[in-house]
């Protein structure tokens, strides 16, 4: 079969690789019908995430149809067309137990990211996302096999199409979470720190749940121009001064009741910062939260969606303490938020695919993202068909 795969920083090529094969009596494999390049992929694209292996197959945000399926399986048969979660867990552990599925401690074999030698558990395996995370191969792909195929692949009616469905696998549910996590409510405000494909998903999420003022800062003006016409939000450029200042006088001096992170370790830092980082002095960029910090109320919360790892300086936690602020972070738990999501597209009060701004075939996904990491001809979100 033909996929997309890693050969080093900013170096990834479609080769012709073995197909993939049932190897547990729960796996089901999928002919991949679309999938797409998420902001994630880019950590690894640019050589950001450790762990990576040349010929690993990248992407976790994919759909097909079932063509094979193990003995265990008892939700899916050959046929069925599914959106696939890109956390893979066994439904069945302790943390699987309290839908904390990005939790699950039996499909991962490493420690994630985690730095403290006292934490023993991992976190749940993730397609496509290096073999900190199980080494699982992805779904830019024309075919993938699927873990666990009892948990999380949920089916689609045929009315529906694949651009619709397709991002519940991951940008749906961890912006409309990254909202939950927040707290606020309906007629509350919110700010959102990038306008990536999360960032809209969660601004998407934030208008559906009735939220009255959406703050969204980014410093890539297209995007904010189109989550300004899309779905309201009060724009603000980063480049064009201080965005927390901006959020606070807008607020009264208050700050709003909730702040997205949808940036992560990635975020635009100062000149110091990129030293230290590139020194292996600091693991993440600590500007986007530190801003989230700041734009927040006394007592709000913090939700961070975006990736972070390692040390981080000038991390303010004593601000956390003095506002009582709350943090919640982490990956999603896709597989509890799916079916409601699901209805809310049927139901036309979500509609996802409006970002999408590029359509490509499998065959030119380099292309698609060189495209996306250089932010070039205003490029939102790149799906590939193979």
């Amino acid at each position: 079969m033909r996929a997309l795969t890693y050969h080093g920083s900013l170096d990834v090529k479609v080769d012709t690789v073995p197909d993939p094969i049932l190897q547990q009596q729960d796996d089901v494999i999928l002919k991949v019908t679309a999938t797409a390049i998420c902001g994630s992929d880019l950590h690894m694209y640019r050589g950001k995430i450790p762990a990576m292996k040349r010929g690993d197959i990248l992407g976790h945000e994919f759909m097909g149809e079932v063509v094979d399926a193990g003995p265990q399986v008892t939700h899916l048969k050959k046929g069925d067309r599914v959106v696939v979660p890109f956390v893979i867990a066994c439904g069945s552990c302790f943390f699987c137990d309290m839908q904390l599925f990005s939790a699950c401690e039996t499909t991962n074999p490493d420690r994630g990211a985690i730095m403290n030698k006292k934490s023993l558990r991992s976190g749940a395996a993730l397609f496509g996302f290096s073999h900190l995370y199980g080494g699982v191969p992805g779904g830019q792909a024309e075919y993938v096999r699927v873990p666990k195929a009892n948990v999380g692949p949920i089916k689609i009616p045929t009315a529906l199409a694949d651009e619709q469905v397709l991002f519940l696998s991951d940008i749906l549910p961890t912006g409309y979470q990254a909202v939950l996590n927040t707290g606020v409510k309906k007629g509350g405000n919110l700010a959102i720190f990038g306008a990536g494909p999360v960032g809209q998903m969660a601004a998407a999420s934030a208008k559906m749940l009735g939220i009255d003022r959406i703050f969204m800062v980014d410093h890539h003006q297209y995007r904010l121009d189109f989550a300004c016409a899309t779905y309201g939000v009060v724009p603000f450029n980063f480049d064009d001064g201080d965005a927390a200042d901006f959020i606070l006088q807008a607020t009264d001096g208050r700050g709003v009741d909730g702040v997205v992170d949808a940036v992560g370790f990635e975020a635009k830092g100062s000149k110091l910062e990129t030293v230290m980082t590139d020194l292996k002095l600091e693991g993440s960029s600590g500007t986007a939260l530190r801003q989230c910090i700041a734009a927040v109320r006394r007592g709000g919360t913090v939700s961070v969606p975006g990736v972070y790892a390692g040390f981080i300086h000038g991390f303010l936690f004593g601000d956390i303490f003095e506002k009582g602020i709350g943090v919640k972070a982490g990956q999603t738990h896709v597989q509890k938020y799916m079916p409601e999501l699901l209805r809310a597209i049927e139901e036309g009060r979500l509609h996802p695919n409006a970002i999408i701004s590029h359509r490509l075939k499998l065959e030119q996904a380099a292309e698609g993202y060189k495209m996306f990491d250089k932010k070039q001809d205003d490029c939102r979100k790149v799906v590939l068909t193979p």
